[in-house]
C-alpha cells in the first residue's frame, strides 16, 4: 500500500510532470540536469586540490573570457583556485539545490560559518537585523555581539509573536531571521506568514531549517527567501564531518559565492565527498527518525514522571496546526522535562536519568545515525547559574533527546528502564 503523499506524486508524474521525491533527489540530484562523471565514475570523484593547471596562454585566456564576460559554460566552470570552487564541491550543492527545490547552494565549513558568511555578506554598517529568541544560541550572540560592533542594529523578538515581529521592522530593515523548528523547544515558524511580512516591507527572510532537513520541510516553496543548514547534522547523518550549507534563488547564491571567495570559508572537498555519501540515504534516516521521535514524544507525555514533552507532533506543541500544515515530519528531536523527585534538585534527578539510559551516547549535536541525549543546563549552558538559565528558557530538568536509527522498540525499552530508576 503507497500513502497518500505517495499516491499524489506517482499521479503526478504520470500527468507529465517530474518532481522527484526526496529519496531520487537525494540519491540523482535533479535528473533533468543530471551529468556524467569523469571516467564513468558511478560516485562524485573526489577531486583534492588547491589550485587546477592551464594547458597554455591561450586556455588561460579562454577560462578568463569566460568567467569574466560568459560563455561556454564548460570553460568557465572549471577550476581555477581552490578557494574560488571545486567540482566535487560543486556537485554536492547541486545535490542540496535539488534537494531544497533552490536555484543553487553554496557549502560552507561548518553550520556557523554559513550563518556568519551569509549575515556579513547581507548586512552592511547601519543596516538592521531581526531574529526570534528561540534561535540557536551562538547565532544569537553573533547578532548581539559582532554585528553590533560593526555598526549593525539587532533586535530580539519572541518566537511566534508575529505582530511583534512586524513592529521591529524598521526602514533599515533587511533580514529577518528565524529556525523552524527551533533548538530546543522545536517551535515551528508560520512560513507563509513570514514571508507575507517580509515581502509586505521588502525584507528578507532566512531560515535555518537544520531540524527539519528538506524531507520534511522547503521553505523556499513558501516563498522564504534562504535556508540554512549545519550539513553536521541530519545531512551529514554519520557524526563524521562538519559542514554549513546555504540554499536560495541562484542569483542571491552567486552574490555570497563571491563574498564566500573573499571571506574564505570553503567546504574541504574531502568533507563534501562525505557529506555526499550522507546525503544518499537522508530521506530513509528522517523517515525512521521521524517515526521514532513520535513514538518516543507519545510515550513520554504519557508517562507520570515526566513533566512537559517538545515536540511538533504532538497535539500539546503550540505550534501543532502550524507543523502539521506545513511539515511531512516532525524531525528527530524530542525535548522534555523530567518530574520532580521529592527531596532531590532537579538537576540531579534529570542526570540520574540520563546516566541510565544506555542506548544513547551523551554529547552534544544531533542528526547522526547514533541517538545523542544531553541535559542543555550542563552542556550549553554550563557557565551558567541556574536564575540566568531560567531567563534564558533553559530549566535544569530539560532533556534534549536527539534519535538516530536504532530501532524503535529498543529506544522505548530503555527510557522505560531509565525512567524507573528515577
Amino acid at each position: 500500500m503507497i500513502n497518500l503523499a505517495e499516491q499524489q506524486q506517482v499521479e503526478t508524474i504520470v500527468a507529465g510532470e517530474r518532481p522527484d521525491g526526496a529519496s531520487t533527489r537525494a540519491v540523482h540530484g535533479r535528473l533533468e540536469g543530471r551529468r556524467p562523471q569523469a571516467n564513468h565514475s558511478l560516485v562524485t570523484p573526489l577531486v583534492q586540490t588547491a589550485t587546477y593547471t592551464f594547458h597554455d596562454t591561450a586556455d588561460l585566456c579562454a577560462f578568463m573570457e569566460a568567467k569574466m564576460w560568459g560563455g561556454d559554460p564548460a570553460m568557465a566552470e572549471r577550476g581555477e583556485y581552490g578557494r574560488y570552487g571545486n567540482p566535487t564541491v560543486q556537485a554536492v550543492e547541486r545535490r542540496l539545490a535539488a534537494l531544497e527545490n533552490g536555484g543553487d547552494a553554496l557549502l560552507f565549513p561548518t553550520g556557523m560559518a554559513a550563518v556568519t558568511n551569509v549575515l556579513l555578506s547581507m548586512l552592511s554598517a547601519g543596516s538592521h537585523v531581526i531574529f526570534t529568541d528561540d534561535c540557536y544560541r551562538r547565532t544569537r550572540y553573533f547578532c548581539n555581539t559582532f554585528l553590533r560592533r560593526l555598526g549593525i542594529e539587532t533586535t530580539q523578538v519572541p518566537m511566534g509573536d508575529y505582530e511583534a515581529l512586524e513592529a521591529a521592522i524598521r526602514p533599515n530593515t533587511r533580514l529577518i531571521l528565524s529556525e523552524s523548528p527551533t533548538n530546543p523547544y522545536l517551535r515551528v515558524v508560520d512560513l507563509e506568514r513570514l514571508v507575507a511580512i517580509g515581502r509586505h516591507h521588502r525584507v528578507k527572510t532566512l531560515i535555518d531549517a537544520t531540524f527539519a532537513t528538506p524531507v520534511n520541510q522547503r521553505p523556499l516553496e513558501f516563498g522564504v527567501d534562504l535556508v540554512i543548514h549545519s550539513a553536521t547534522k541530519y545531512l551529514g547523518g554519520h557524526n563524521d564531518i562538519m559542514a554549513g550549507a546555504a540554499v536560495g534563488e541562484a542569483g542571491l547564491i552567486h552574490a555570497l559565492r563571491q563574498s564566500q571567495g573573499v571571506l574564505g570559508g570553503v567546504l574541504d572537498p574531502h568533507a563534501a565527498y562525505l557529506l555526499e555519501r550522507g546525503l544518499k540515504t537522508l530521506a530513509l534516516r528522517v523517515r525512521q527518525q521521524n517515526q521514532t521521535a513520535q513514538a518516543v514524544a507519545e510515550y513520554l507525555a504519557a508517562h507520570p514522571k515526566v513533566e512537559r514533552v517538545w515536540y511538533p507532533g504532538l497535539p500539546s506543541h503550540p505550534d501543532y496546526a502550524v507543523a502539521t500544515r506545513q511539515m511531512s515530519g516532525f524531525g528527530g528531536v524530542v525535548s522534555f522535562e523530567i518530574g520532580p523527585r521529592p527531596g532531590e534538585e532537579a538537576l540531579d534527578t534529570t542526570s540520574r536519568f540520563i546516566d541510565a539510559m544506555t542506548i544513547p551516547y551523551i554529547a552534544p549535536s544531533l542528526g547522526g545515525v547514533e541517538s545523542l541525549i544531553e541535559q542543555p543546563a550542563l552542556m550549553s549552558y554550563y557557565e551558567l547559574s541556574t536564575e540566568e538559565r531560567l531567563a534564558v528558557g533553559i530549566k535544569d530538568n530539560l532533556v534534549r533527546f536527539a534519535i538516530g536509527v536504532e530501532d524503535t522498540a529498543d529506544i522505548l525499552a530503555d527510557l522505560d528502564q531509565a525512567l524507573a530508576q528515577i
